[in-house]
């Protein structure tokens, strides 16, 4: 099989490798001048346990093998990565029931390890937590995102892969049964594969509305999250990652760790009609308060602006949080095309786990 798998994020790259270990001869299309410069390059670099999502979701299945898959190839490949553990916590009675459900959610899912602490246990293991209650996730970790994607690309590039830079695709047409390709650029052309691969994030459904045959109502609505993301100076107050209890659109102002041990807080959740990767100072305020609730002691003037992200949701403002979608033939009826949308966070768990999902679809 020929494939074209379009966007180099880290689900694209981990799509191409498994495709190419099967044998495939892939061409890996990015329409930027590097690999994972749009969502995967903002993201908060964390292994998903695996807790969040419905049971028998598609981000459950994929976050809780994915993490497996994705530990395992951090292992085999020198990735840098720490499952440091996370803490979900109440910070009032009322948030309690939702730890619960979390917790029995995420012991249906398959998750490891879960346990729900009371105060003094919570604050035993980080001191400088106020709770009154907390879910610990022993399984959740941190990874080095680039360096994770350097690696998937390393394999695809030992497998025969090519990677195609500054290569927008303006259109694709089923014939003869094959799928006719026509690509711009510097070096504008035309190619033939057997098998297309829309792994191309924020511009999934644009990409979808340029293949022919695609009919437009299968294509979903594309809903902009914008997360903004604060650095913290200073010592380490924590060991382990500190979430909230989530809110509507996200999983609240959480503090993440680098593997360095730098502090990091976000993404908060801003709907917007265009990407807007601007980080604004006056956001500041809002993001004291929501750190406070759980580190009361967070300094005066702490905070610095860091950097933004865009999750291209399925769902809005009081909508259900959509599923992942991967639309194979049997949805669309197109031969030979495998769809993604809505790929957001766990998407960097999931991604090898997707991988493999697709890549079964395609060569079947």
């Amino acid at each position: 099989m020929e494939a074209l798998v379009v966007g180099a994020g880290v689900v694209g790259l981990a799509v191409a490798r498994a495709l190419a270990l099967r044998g495939a001869s892939v061409i890996l299309a990015e329409a930027a001048e590097a690999i994972g410069t749009g969502v995967s390059a903002r993201s908060s670099e964390v292994i998903h346990g695996g807790m969040y999502y419905p049971p028998g979701s598609l981000r459950a299945r994929h976050c809780v093998e994915g993490r497996h898959r994705l530990v395992g190839f951090c292992e085999s490949h020198g990735v840098p990565y720490r499952l440091c553990g996370k803490l979900i916590v109440a910070t009032r009675e009322a948030e309690r029931p939702t730890l619960e459900t979390i917790a029995s959610r995420g012991t249906e899912n398959g998750v490891e390890g879960l346990r729900l602490l009371d105060r003094a246990e919570a604050v035993a293991l980080e001191p400088a937590l106020s709770c009154v209650a907390a879910l610990h996730s022993p399984a959740t970790g941190i990874v080095d995102s680039h360096a994770l994607m350097l690696a998937l690309l390393g394999d695809l590039d030992d497998a025969g892969g090519v990677l195609a830079l500054r290569t927008p695709i303006e259109s694709a047409e089923r014939r003869e049964g094959r799928w006719h390709i026509r690509f711009g650029g510097a070096a504008p052309g035309a190619l033939q594969v057997d098998g297309l691969v829309n792994a191309a994030g924020l511009g999934a459904q644009a990409l979808a509305r340029r293949i022919e045959g695609s009919v437009p109502t299968r294509v979903p609505r594309q809903v902009l999250a914008k997360g903004s993301y604060f650095g913290c100076g200073g010592k380490p107050a924590f060991t382990r990652l500190i979430y909230p209890a989530p809110v509507e659109g996200g999983l609240g102002i959480h503090l993440t760790l680098d593997l360095a041990g730098r502090m990091r807080f976000g993404p908060d959740v801003e709907w917007v009609d265009e990407p807007d990767y601007t980080v604004d100072p006056a956001r500041t305020e809002r993001f004291e308060a929501a750190i406070r609730r759980y580190w009361p002691s967070l300094p005066d003037g702490r905070l610095t602006p860091d950097y933004a992200g865009i999750r291209p949701k399925l769902s809005g403002p009081g909508d259900t949080a959509a599923d992942f979608r991967i639309d194979g033939p049997p949805e669309h009826g197109l031969p030979g095309l495998v769809q993604l949308f809505g790929i957001e966070s766990p998407g960097l768990t999931s991604s090898l786990s997707l991988a493999e999902a697709v890549a079964d679809q395609l060569m079947a």
